[in-house]
């Protein structure tokens, strides 16, 4: 009897001991990792170097520009184009509730931090691959911060006024201040340099993208009936010469 006592006893030892090892390997699953929240795409993709330009197709669009003599700044404005910054536009971005300088930032500038109290309008910083001068610039909106990038109109409104915009209507000139092709957010010191220069006076000290800016002057003054100066032309025609295609 004691033998079969401690062979029963052997047995549920046995028992218990695999029931622990068994609940020790079946262990719960782990609990379910929340799901990475998605990111949101990107409004400002980068700019990689300069646009490729075909300078004989804009050559060809050069030889198409009427070639005159400034006309006088008499009665220029800067509100003869409009509200600055204006969103009544019929634009890609024209209604949307947002001012055309913040429509060009956000167009511009990469790694944009947005105020969520503006319905992603107002850009609040970012950084600039400046066309212009070839250089990184972190941008922070304020005060004495926002000066640092400024929105260029390609084909200054001066120029723009000396060669055709005086005779245009209001509404045609508010425009074309605030188009798209004709904005560009550069470095706030080089646009200041360029004020109302044309390919003559002025152009942007990063030769690479030489190019890319004058073959833009020419696509707006095409797209709006505005003329050149000899001068102009010539820069324009010199800088075309240089470039790769």
């Amino acid at each position: 009897m004691r033998g079969m006592a401690r062979l029963l006893l052997a047995l549920l030892l046995a028992v218990l001991v695999g029931g622990c090892a068994l609940s020790t390997v079946t262990a719960s699953p782990p609990a379910q990792q929340p799901a990475p929240a998605r990111s949101q795409p990107s409004r400002t993709p980068s700019r990689v170097g300069a646009p490729v330009v075909d300078a004989a197709a804009v050559r060809a669009d050069l030889a198409t520009l009427a070639v005159k003599g400034r006309a006088p700044m008499t009665g220029y404005d800067r509100d003869a184009f409009g509200q600055a910054w204006s969103d009544d536009t019929e634009d890609q971005w024209g209604h949307n509730g947002c001012d055309t300088r913040n429509d060009i930032l956000r167009r511009d500038l990469r790694d944009v931090a947005l105020d969520p109290r503006t319905h992603g309008c107002v850009v609040l910083t970012g950084t600039l691959a400046d066309p212009y001068g070839g250089t990184l610039i972190h941008f922070v909106r304020g005060v004495a911060t926002s000066i640092a990038v400024q929105v260029d109109h390609v084909v200054a409104l001066g120029d723009a006024w000396q060669k055709g915009a005086r005779q245009w209507t209001a509404q045609r000139r508010q425009a074309f201040a605030n188009d798209p092709r004709e904005l560009l957010a550069v470095s706030g010191p080089l646009n200041a340099s360029k004020g109302d220069g044309d390919a003559a006076t002025w152009l942007p000290p990063a030769k690479a993208y030489r190019c890319a800016y004058v073959a833009r002057q020419v696509a707006v003054k095409k797209a709006y009936g505005l003329w050149v100066t000899a001068a102009e032309r010539d820069a324009i025609a010199r800088v075309l010469a240089s470039c790769a295609r």
